[in-house]
């Protein structure tokens, strides 16, 4: 016990170099604690994505590619075919359409001289739409989707020696019907503000909005809007990731497929597969199933591998980093104890001549090491609470701004689009925003400091610092009490 006392008040003998020494030791040790935090939350992310996304298959139609392909609408029973493959785990449809402005597509049906009626093509951006809404697009066109529709505003035909102006045309409004509150690649839909969809019946009313589109129509959680002659309320607002993907909707898929009279039909199956090592197999079995002239079945999101490398490179880069902080911990205690040592090689030989033990001399200046590293140890778990989200946020970000911008578009939701008036007309769905990306997949990564960590940590670290004071606490046996007395 005598040597435990003396230890604490050794280590407080010098305040102003303890305090030094402690403030040190914290910045060093949050560190490499906030490093540790980061490589679990990075390697619990991977996890979830292999969960979610890597063991997902997007089923569409055979051709269908953002709305310049062909192929023919998939149906409920093509849900059912693919729900009964092996390892099928789960099968969500979905039903892209488009919706035009009712207030355009009147004006554009009463301006014949226009020369181009709602089904045919930019005038009120009726091209394609598989029905109307009161809401107004919230991404402009500007001069490319002016001139890619042969508006630009200019003038029509003339009749009578009176000229026509035809009606700029607006970017329809993407609707998107889901059987449950989860996008084509399995995760959830991002509501920022309000629940999400919970009635999913034919006659449901309910419609979550798109950030954006909210914004430009001053929609919030309880507001109305109409789709086709039916009043739908906004239960709740989503964030997609980018303004053309906020400027949409999702609706129940039973009413999507009511209001726009396509019982039955889907643009795209999402299928989970029980678990990622079977997602090949299952992938050719849907094939065969479904018949390989009937769909395309494609695995994951483009964007996943991208993801996955780039956190790989996160975890390796903290795992350095925590290595690093704790060598760096070691190696300041050893510096501090050596300089120590130096200082009272009165005292050693003092205690030996009176009979103390090198293990005895030694045990106390580990002892009094392992008190500052104690306290560096608490004041660097307050830093790593505070610093481990921002380091994670910077790490990912620095890692995933050049992958994501190469992962491009996924083959997901909605390539409902080239089905024709029959189908949805069009529907030239861009998978993106929450769809797509390293980024996108990858979204927040939270981080926590739970007592598991801190243990692992403190482990790792008293282990380091022991060995940073051990060192110099053996060079004590080289100390002979008769030189060190002689000198004074």
């Amino acid at each position: 016990m005598g040597v435990v006392s003396r230890s604490v008040g050794n280590a407080f003998r010098n305040k102003v170099r303890s305090g030094a020494v402690v403030v040190i030791l914290a910045v060093a040790i949050g560190l490499a604690l906030a490093m540790l935090v980061a490589n679990q939350a990075v390697g619990a992310k991977v996890d979830s994505l292999k969960a979610s996304v890597g063991n997902n298959l997007t089923v569409n139609p055979a051709g269908s590619r953002g709305g310049l392909g062909g192929g023919n609408p998939l149906t409920a029973a093509d849900a059912t075919k693919a729900a009964a493959v092996a390892h099928v785990t789960s099968v969500n449809g979905t039903l892209s359409v488009r919706l035009a402005n009712s207030a355009a597509t009147s004006t554009t049906t009463a301006t014949p001289g226009a020369g181009q009626g709602a089904d045919r093509g930019g005038p009120g951006g009726g091209f394609g739409s598989s029905g109307t809404t009161s809401l107004k697009s919230a991404v402009d066109p500007g001069v490319l989707g002016q001139r890619n529709n042969s508006n630009s505003g200019a003038t029509g035909g003339s009749t009578g020696g009176s000229t026509t102006t035809r009606p700029a045309f607006t970017i329809p409004i993407q609707a998107t019907g889901v059987s449950t509150s989860t996008t084509a690649t399995g995760a959830a839909i991002k509501v920022t503000s309000g629940a999400q969809l919970t009635d999913f019946a034919a006659n449901s009313t309910q419609a979550l909005v798109g950030t954006t589109l909210a914004t430009k129509n001053s929609l919030k959680v309880g507001s109305t809007f109409t789709v086709q002659s039916r009043t739908m309320t906004v239960t709740g607002i989503f964030d997609a990731g980018d303004a053309f993907d906020n400027n949409g909707i999702y609706l129940p898929l039973a009413a999507t497929q009511t209001l726009t009279s396509q019982a039955g039909q889907l643009s795209s199956l999402n299928v989970v597969v029980d678990n990622i090592e079977n997602v090949s197999a299952t992938q050719a079995a849907l094939t065969a199933s479904l018949g390989a002239t009937n769909v395309d079945v494609t695995a994951g999101s483009s964007g996943l591998q991208s993801a996955i490398s780039s956190l790989g490179s996160v975890q390796s880069i903290s795992l350095i980093a925590f290595i690093a902080s704790l060598v760096t911990a070691g190696l300041i205690v050893l510096l501090i104890m050596i300089m120590v040592v130096r200082e009272r090689r009165r005292e050693i030989g003092v205690l030996k001549a009176i009979g103390a033990a090198n293990r005895t001399i030694g045990v106390q200046f580990v002892l009094e090491a392992m008190v500052l590293v104690v306290m560096g140890t608490v004041v660097g778990a307050v830093v790593a609470a505070f610093s481990s989200n921002p380091i994670v946020s910077a790490l990912v970000a620095g890692n995933t701004g050049s992958t994501a911008a190469a992962a491009g578009p996924v083959q997901g939701a909605g390539g409902g689009g080239g089905f024709g008036g029959g189908f949805g007309g069009g529907g030239f769905t861009r998978t993106r925003g929450a769809f797509s990306g390293a980024s996108q997949l990858i979204g927040t990564i939270s981080t926590s400091v739970g007592w598991q960590t801190l243990v692992l940590g403190a482990v790792g670290i008293l282990v380091i610092a022991a060995i940073g004071a051990l060192i110099p606490s053996l060079l004590t046996a080289k100390v002979r009490p008769i030189e060190v007395l002689r000198g004074e």
